[in-house]
């Protein structure tokens, strides 16, 4: 995978994920009506600096294990079918009405613990966080394993990518929490959503392919 389609593609990944509801977004929308619009990204921030130290420990530990044809054939198959999953589980989702608008009036300030830092409740909420761990170990370790045949431009590309669309998102969101605005009505939102999983969905037999001719 070129470098480009490295940082495009896990952006645009990273921001399906950042999209749907989750203990990270909640703590973001409790977070900014507490602190204001700067609490988002330094939420996010703990989240990467959590994310940064988990990949320079899995290339530190396995860099050499990950480039064997048979390793990276089984991690692309995995990673493809889990982001195959994620897709078809979104779009379902939005089609049943189950995602219908951004998550909020539920949001009460009891849900996370608003008094600590936002960088450390970035840190912890992610580490405890069980989805975060299962997409690591599927979806994060295919990305890393493509990356390495680029060398460090393209982990870089990756790593890039995927957190540049968490600042992205959460900082919009924080600012129109802490400004009081609505930031997208019902139906872009689903449409955004839906789009989001078709991208994953075909992302992933792109995956599930590739480890299929590895």
């Amino acid at each position: 995978m070129q470098i480009t389609a490295l940082f495009t593609t896990a952006f645009i990944v990273g921001l399906s994920g950042a999209m749907m509801p989750g203990p990270l977004l909640t703590a973001t929308m409790v977070s900014s009506a507490e602190r204001g619009w700067l609490a988002g990204p330094q939420i996010v921030l703990g989240h990467a600096l959590l994310e940064l130290a988990l990949v320079a420990a899995l290339l530190a530990g396995i860099a050499q294990f990950l480039v064997q044809p048979t390793v990276t054939m089984v991690i692309a198959l995995v990673g493809g079918v889990f982001l195959i999953y994620l897709g078809i589980a979104m779009i379902r989702d939005v089609s049943t009405g189950q995602l219908k608008t951004l998550p909020g009036s539920d949001a009460q300030s009891g849900s996370v613990p608003v008094t600590m830092h936002p960088i450390l409740a970035g840190i912890l909420i992610s580490l405890l966080n069980p989805f975060w761990s299962v997409w690591w170990a599927t979806v994060g370790l295919s990305y890393l394993t493509f990356s390495l045949d680029s060398g460090p431009p393209g982990i870089v590309s990756f790593f890039s990518g995927h957190i540049l669309s968490d600042f992205a998102w959460y900082t919009l969101i924080a600012f129109a929490v802490a400004k009081g605005q609505t930031l997208l009505s019902p139906k872009i939102y689903q449409a955004i959503l839906i789009s989001c999983g078709l991208f994953m969905l075909g992302l992933g037999l792109y995956f599930f392919y590739t480890g299929i001719r590895a």
